[in-house]
């Protein structure tokens, strides 16, 4: 069947601008330079005929259009990627492939990482960054780490923690002046969405919750990814509704602040978990990764597991 398709390179350029929010970060990932991203989306969005950027002065905004292709495009690739790496997968006991979605990958598992290979070398880690459902009990990943309200069958399935809605901004935000001393200061603020969590995890619900009525809960801008709502707070653009576990390192490290006290974070219903397969314990790299990622989790967390 015939596909007519944009130039895949001009759609990788535009995946990763969109995903960072910034040409710079694209391209370091594409290893190009900044110029040769601008050109590809350039070049794009002249041959579907709409922009995909809004270039602000000193951010990206994506545009609606923009905004509905991004999950598609990065669902394609990481399918793309899929496939290529099961062309060149090999028969090997010591590779461990485990799949988490974007966002817990890059702000919490890829941070931890380097302490699992420092203490099982010998174990290959293949990070498999998806959203999409995994089947782990036929082999299609060797662990998951996935985000819900659990009750999971035909894996064996622990908890990692729950997490709390905490709104975080950079100190850069606070040194302007503009008050945020209470939850009703954030009238005076961009708030920062995340579109999945509009279930849970809501600035609406946040907001309904701290009293803070007369604060409208739709205005600012909405993000598909966790990951580009956090980035999005670390350029000093407003303030993002998170995760307080998906936030730790960057509040550790003071790149990111709590505004408000922590007695205004609200829990949330869903956590994260860990998939394996039933007979998990019958494979040695499994074993040693799913003790060292709860042992993490312990750090960070109140743990529980369960078995369907």
């Amino acid at each position: 069947m015939h596909r007519s398709l944009p130039p895949l390179r001009a759609l990788r350029a535009f995946e990763a601008a969109a995903r960072h929010l910034s040409f710079a970060q694209a391209a370091a990932e594409l290893g190009v330079t900044p110029g040769a991203v601008s050109h590809q989306i350039k070049a794009l969005e002249d041959r579907v005929g709409a922009p995909l950027f809004h270039r602000l002065t000193r951010a990206l905004r994506l545009t609606e259009a923009g905004e509905a292709a991004l999950p598609l495009l990065t669902e394609g690739f990481d399918r793309l990627a899929d496939g290529a790496a099961r062309l060149q997968l090999r028969d090997d006991e010591n590779l461990l492939t485990v799949s988490v979605s974007p966002g817990f990958g890059s702000l919490w598992l890829v941070p931890r990482l380097d302490r699992f290979r420092r203490q099982h070398p010998k174990i290959e880690v293949r990070i498999d960054g998806t959203d999409r459902l995994v089947d782990v009990a036929n082999g299609e990943a060797d662990v998951a780490i996935r985000y819900g309200p659990g009750g999971y069958t035909n894996v064996q399935s622990q908890r990692l923690f729950a997490m709390r809605a905490t709104p975080v901004c950079s100190p850069g935000l606070l040194a302007r002046g503009l008050p945020l001393q209470s939850p009703a200061d954030l009238a005076h603020h961009t708030l920062l969405h995340v579109e999945w969590k509009e279930a849970e995890g809501s600035w609406r619900t946040w907001l309904l919750a701290a009293g803070a009525t007369d604060v409208d809960p739709f205005k600012g801008p909405r993000f598909t990814k966790e990951e580009m709502a956090v980035r999005a707070a670390l350029e000093g653009e407003g303030i993002a509704l998170i995760g307080d576990r998906m936030a730790a390192d960057h509040l550790a490290s003071g790149r990111l602040v709590c505004p408000f006290s922590a007695d205004l974070s609200t829990p949330l219903v869903f956590a994260y978990f860990l998939l394996s397969p039933l007979n998990w314990q019958d494979d040695p790299k499994i074993t040693c990764f799913s003790n060292w990622v709860l042992a993490e989790a312990k750090l960070v967390g109140d743990l529980g597991s369960e078995r369907h």
